[in-house]
């Protein structure tokens, strides 16, 4: 999804309208290919943490595992234990 150009289009039209976007475990991959994530703040699984670095994103340790942290319009959470809050 990350090449694909449609969902990078949809992405960043998200970003450019304010809307919210929420992210989980390896989505974040797309938000930084989309380069929507420089000056935010977030978590991925560990695994991401590169992708969102080398973007411009900020990143947020995953713990505990179940915590979700919002910047601005972007929700995110690094793996499936922290859905309980991220529908919250």
């Amino acid at each position: 999804l990350a090449l694909n150009e449609k969902v990078l289009s949809i992405v960043k039209q998200f970003e450019e309208k304010k809307k919210l976007i929420a992210s989980i475990c390896h989505g974040q991959q797309i938000l930084a290919a989309a380069d929507v994530l420089k000056g935010k703040r977030c978590t991925a699984y560990p695994a991401v943490k590169l992708n969102v670095l080398l973007s411009g994103g900020g990143w947020l340790e995953p713990e505990p595992i179940t915590t979700c942290f919002r910047d601005g319009n972007l929700v995110t959470a690094a793996a499936w234990p922290a859905h309980p809050q991220f529908i919250s």
